[in-house]
């Protein structure tokens, strides 16, 4: 993922019913709250979309990548890194799910997937590239994360379209960050996954590790290999145990010299939630949804608490909101949905420049609107996702089901 956002990570860590939100996001509780329903989220998704396409997809005549940034930036590559892309993809997953408009994007969303593939390298160390390879690109390191949440949305590809393929893919995944997984007993708290494929890394991630549990507790579920339930409890059990500063909250890396970065992110929180939900599911083990819900609870306590969701960037927030709607469906609490429609309502009032339907946001990727700021692909993206799963989530047949 970016490596703006996670190397050292420094943004700042001091920085909920059914259809009911209180606008702007980053403001205190409001008297006044007004419904949103399932429609006015729909034409949200598809107008970021629409401007998602328009201002950063470079069509097919450039292979059907994205661009990082409009306008482009100094130093922006010719094309998206892997990490944005991903998320423009996931965003055309996500469209699938409108209530009534939905299959319109069954062919863009394929069209994602197969694009993804432009970023594999294969070999004897194969994975996801962090940038495009030759001969469209000067190709990147393998970062584990990246491979995991692209896993992650072929994975969701799959259950929307029952494309074998895709549950192929992303089972070829797991061999790629099982190598993350540091097995150096000397060092302190051993385990965890490495964050890229190189000799220079010296951190253990809580992202890599987190996701790639989720990752394996899905693709167990859908398969019932016993390797990826092992893996799962392995890499899920070291987070929780080795990271948790309290609950829901993870920390962000490990240095292999024993310190700690203690950044907090809204995605670490998601991750470990729908790992632990997915594991619930797949085993009946009802401590795992205990600790799902133990995690959700002390998650929305801390990040609902003032200007932290809103400081966090919109794409892990995005990760955030899923993960706790994946537990609302095993589980159902209105918080839940309450925390994501008051986020999505006020980030919608607050942060879309009304003459593109692009959202723009700080360096950090997140908080108050910054009209100098580019536009970016990441972002974009990630408000698509989230009006999309809103208008999925509050459509009322489903909600009834």
């Amino acid at each position: 993922m970016l490596r703006s956002l996670l190397t050292r990570a420094t943004v700042p860590v001091v920085c909920a019913g059914l259809l009911w939100t209180a606008a702007p996001a980053h403001a205190e509780p409001a008297a006044r709250v007004r419904p949103v329903p399932s429609d006015t989220w729909a034409d949200r998704a598809t107008d970021a979309y629409r401007a998602l396409q328009h201002h950063l997809y470079e069509g097919p005549d450039h292979h059907g990548l994205y661009l990082e940034h409009t306008p482009r930036q100094a130093g922006d590559p010719a094309h998206s890194y892997l990490w944005p892309f991903r998320e423009a993809a996931q965003a055309a997953v996500d469209m699938q799910g409108l209530p009534r408009t939905g299959v319109a994007y069954r062919r863009d969303a394929a069209e994602r997937l197969e694009t993804a593939e432009h970023y594999f390298t294969p070999g004897d160390r194969p994975g996801y590239e962090s940038y495009l390879p030759a001969p469209l690109g000067t190709g990147g390191d393998v970062y584990y994360d990246d491979n995991a949440v692209i896993a992650l949305t072929q994975l969701d590809q799959y259950e929307a379209t029952g494309d074998p393929r895709l549950l192929e893919r992303a089972e070829q995944v797991v061999p790629v960050v099982s190598r993350a997984w540091d097995d150096d007993t000397a060092k302190a708290c051993p385990g965890g996954m490495d964050w890229y494929d190189s000799p220079g890394n010296t951190i253990r991630a809580t992202n890599v590790t987190a996701l790639s549990a989720q990752l394996a507790a899905r693709l167990y579920e859908h398969t019932r290999d016993p390797g990826h339930l092992a893996k799962a409890r392995q890499w899920y059990g070291w987070v929780y145990d080795c990271m948790r500063k309290a609950p829901g909250l993870y920390v962000n890396d490990r240095n292999d010299d024993g310190g700690t970065n203690e950044t907090l992110w809204t995605y670490n929180s998601g991750a470990m939630i729908g790992t632990a939900t997915a594991l619930y599911r797949g085993t009946g083990d009802a401590g795992y949804l205990d600790k799902a819900l133990d995690d959700a609870r002390g998650s929305l306590a801390y990040w609902t608490e003032g200007s932290r969701l809103h400081d966090q960037p919109a794409v892990f927030n995005a990760f955030y909101f899923k993960d706790l709607l994946d537990l609302d469906a095993v589980r159902p609490d209105p918080a839940y949905l309450r925390a994501m429609s008051t986020y999505a309502d006020g980030t919608y009032a607050s942060n879309r420049d009304d003459s593109t339907g692009l959202f723009r946001f700080q360096p950090s990727n997140g908080g108050d609107y910054d009209p100098a700021a580019p536009a970016a692909t990441l972002n974009q993206s990630a408000m698509v996702q989230i009006f999309a799963t809103l208008a999925d989530a509050t459509h009322e047949r489903r909600r009834h089901s």
